[in-house]
């Protein structure tokens, strides 16, 4: 999801102690171009502690009037135009970083949209003139991109011909917004940026965050600052990982919870070929991936054990999918320390990688990739 960001006010802490009670945002607007008349509103705390909230918000002519009661912490709120009909729903939104006590106003569509009201969004609108129009582009290209995949254009096909373009739009807001960051170190716009992991890059995270003053670092985004940090010291620590993570490696022994919350470490596995899989419930290709992984297990179940590692699910939901899939292997919860998916350099899911009965890394698959269980018929033919 693309992040937007803002700037923080001279006297911040004052307001922020004004607010210790709590303030109503205000969100009012006139949108172009939603075929219904609702908009899906979620909004969320910036910490991420806490459930999101949902609502639905009417519309009459275009306009709309949303408000919510905060506390002190910012909120991200996400706004959606409701398909009409049967059509299917757009995950386009817009995004609001909301302060306590905002009175905002939206103008535009859902595709380009203006959020005035606040000194916040003053210098926020004043950045983003100088990579709007390359972001605008590679929007663009990736709906041409879309039709050209809906028009049965083949997918290496449609790489070839809007690669490079996308490339060198993608560096161009890159640069752009590093070059605004560099020059506004005590912006909280600069900070929000930064969250935008995606269209920054690691790299440019690591190296742009010193530079960032204390006042912003500790100011109303705080808990944004906190959480780039993990997340740079996660990546760090999969960077790390991912040298020793190969195949003829010592597996990295760890201990999670099973289903019936008993410790489960991979080295009691030892004796068997074990394969680790990193999966999720919300994971459409792990899930698409469990017929032939229950076929392979049943077939050499004598010489090879699976074990399950769920990521990124609450507890109820990891045993709801191993359920609902009926999956007979060995189950733990991605959860708590270490985090196994960093231990592992796990980047994309699903991820399997098979350790050997001397707990030797043999083989890293990632994606669902026809060729892992071939090596399985190799190995055990």
């Amino acid at each position: 999801m693309k992040k937007t960001t803002f700037i923080l006010l001279a006297a911040a802490s004052l307001l922020g102690a004004c607010q210790a009670n709590g303030q109503k945002t205000v969100l009012t607007g006139t949108l172009t171009g939603v075929e219904s008349d609702t908009l899906l509103v979620m909004n969320a705390p910036l910490s991420r502690d806490g459930m999101p909230l949902r609502d639905t918000v009417p519309m009459t002519g275009g306009q709309f009037r949303y408000e919510v009661e905060q506390d002190t912490e910012p909120r991200e709120i996400y706004i959606y135009a409701k398909p009409a009909g049967n059509k299917a729903f757009s995950m386009k939104n817009i995004t609001v970083m909301a302060f306590p006590g905002d009175k905002l106003k939206l103008t535009g569509s859902v595709d380009d949209c203006r959020i005035e009201g606040s000194d916040f969004y003053a210098e926020y609108n004043e950045a983003t003139p100088a990579w709007a129009d390359q972001e605008e582009r590679l929007i663009g290209l990736s709906l041409q991109a879309q039709e050209m995949a809906n028009a049965g254009m083949p997918i290496d096909s449609i790489a070839r011909s809007s690669f490079a373009t996308a490339q060198s739009l993608l560096d161009s807001v890159v640069n752009a917004k590093k070059t605004y960051i560099a020059a506004h170190p005590d912006s909280e716009v600069s900070l929000y940026l930064l969250a935008s992991a995606a269209m920054i890059g690691t790299g440019n995270v690591e190296e742009l965050m010193p530079k960032l003053t204390d006042r912003v670092k500790t100011g109303r985004l705080s808990s944004l600052y906190t959480m780039l940090e993990e997340e740079v010291k996660a990546m760090q620590a999969q960077k790390a990982a991912s040298g020793s993570v190969a195949e003829g490696a010592q597996a990295p022994d760890f201990t999670l919870k099973d289903m019936d919350g008993k410790d489960l470490s991979l080295s009691s596995l030892r004796g068997k070929y074990v394969v680790l899989d990193f999966w999720g419930s919300w994971c459409g290709w792990c899930i698409k991936g469990f017929p032939d992984m229950k076929e392979y297990y049943a077939k050499y179940k004598d010489r090879m054990e699976i074990l399950g590692i769920d990521c990124g699910d609450t507890e109820e939901k990891w045993k709801a999918a191993v359920k609902k899939h009926a999956l007979p292997w060995l189950h733990v919860r991605n959860e708590g320390g270490p985090d196994v998916t960093a231990l592992y350099a796990v980047d994309g899911y699903p991820t399997k990688i098979v350790v050997d009965p001397e707990g030797k890394i043999v083989k890293v698959v990632r994606g669902e990739d026809p060729a892992f269980y071939e090596y399985l018929d190799e190995l055990f033919k």
